[in-house]
């Protein structure tokens, strides 16, 4: 019986990982494996030599450095003092990685169902110093907390695609830097924030070396990303916004939940409005594509004032009177956001030549992740993006 729940889960997993032909003759799944957790630990983590990217996904802003996740793999380190040439000086090996944050020259990254901590003030000798054990959980198989599930990403001929799934083999602050919209992790006032499938949790980092993790706050299931904004904490679900109060750091306080059709949801805040991108596709069935437009004044209770179409919206972020947004296989457009009633009536530009995925607008450049790369931009003009470099990856 328990093998047969088994074979139903992984079943699941791969099915609802499936994302569509790579070529007429080609499918995407992903293959799923478990693993014990003894074996999760014993993986390789630590520095390797720079290697390209073969895959990119969440981004992050440190001083002058660039950090670029490959999915499930690690981080990819740029020295990016110059955008329009940025160095790659090296790979962070982290196998289950997906998210990270960076406070006092700490580095903090997921590894599958454990939080380890990088000093990162020797960028050529960069060392673990701690590992959170068993605090994220989105990874274990239910009802058996010894294993848990890895996968990746696998083209296979259309004719073997059954096969495949049959085959499945048994055995996944000024001190601190910027992510983006997509992001699980966030920092605010010495505490890490994490986001999973249906918690937030906290972790101490007065110490940065060592951080402490405090306790999980259940969400409900859906949750996808998380934003800090002026002792805040914005989380965005694929039912809506939750709003906390982060002014007791600690013990944050839920003052609110914005509520909207099923979407995929990230945000962004700037002074008393939220920005919300809601998109069809993945496992965000039923949904539409649009950009909303919340005055959270009074966060215990945001009100939409606008909401406009768009044609996938992803990631976005915001830079004074500008807006930036991914528009998934559709490119990147920017908007004046002056007149929060007219935003859909001032987009400034629209590059379609990008498949954008999320954005962050820092402080010498505009940088976006694409489906070959990350690429960034002088955006002094947000009518006139101008390219300054890409980071191609190699697939």
């Amino acid at each position: 019986m328990k093998k047969s729940l088994i074979n139903a889960l992984l079943f699941l997993l791969v099915f609802a990982a499936f994302t569509g032909c790579k070529k007429d003759e080609y499918e995407m799944i992903k293959i799923v494996k478990m693993i014990s957790v003894q074996q999760m630990r014993a993986l390789p983590v630590g520095m390797t030599k720079a290697i390209p990217a073969k895959k990119t996904g969440k981004i992050y802003i440190y001083n002058d450095y660039l950090f670029i996740n490959e999915p499930n793999e690690g981080i990819h380190i740029y020295n990016n003092a110059n955008p329009g040439a940025p160095i790659n000086v090296g790979f962070l090996q982290i196998p289950g990685n997906v998210d990270l944050a960076i406070h006092n020259n700490i580095l903090y990254a997921d590894n599958f169902i454990d939080l380890l901590a990088f000093d990162i003030s020797n960028m050529n000798n960069i060392k673990q110093v701690k590992r959170v054990t068993d605090v994220f959980n989105q990874f274990y198989l239910p009802g058996a907390q010894k294993y848990l599930y890895t996968y990746k990403d696998t083209l296979v001929k259309k004719q073997t695609y059954k096969g495949v799934i049959n085959d499945l083999a048994y055995s996944n602050n000024s001190s601190s830097g910027q992510g983006g919209s997509m992001a699980r992790f966030t920092l605010m006032n010495d505490y890490l924030y994490t986001v999973g499938t249906n918690n937030l949790s906290l972790f101490d980092v007065k110490t940065a070396s060592n951080p402490t993790f405090l306790k999980a706050i259940p969400l409900g299931w859906g949750v996808e990303t998380i934003f800090p904004y002026e002792n805040k904490l914005f989380i965005g679900t694929n039912r809506g916004m939750h709003i906390f109060s982060a002014t007791d750091p600690a013990n944050p306080v839920q003052l609110s939940t914005y509520s909207h059709i099923f979407a995929c949801d990230p945000v962004v805040v700037q002074g008393k409005y939220a920005y919300v991108t809601l998109r069809t596709g993945n496992m965000c069935m039923q949904a539409s594509n649009q950009l909303e437009v919340v005055d959270i004044e009074d966060p215990t209770k945001p009100k939409q004032i606008a909401v406009y179409a768009m044609q996938n919206p992803h990631g976005l972020s915001t830079s004074g009177d500008n807006l930036f947004l991914c528009e998934g296989n559709y490119g990147i457009k920017s908007f004046n956001i002056t007149d929060k009633t007219k935003i859909g009536n001032n987009m400034l530009q629209h590059l379609n030549n990008i498949k954008s995925f999320d954005v962050i607008a820092g402080p010498k450049s505009l940088i976006v992740t694409g489906d070959d790369g990350v690429y960034q931009f002088n955006y002094n003009n947000a009518a006139n993006l101008k390219q300054l470099s890409i980071i191609k990856g190699q697939r």
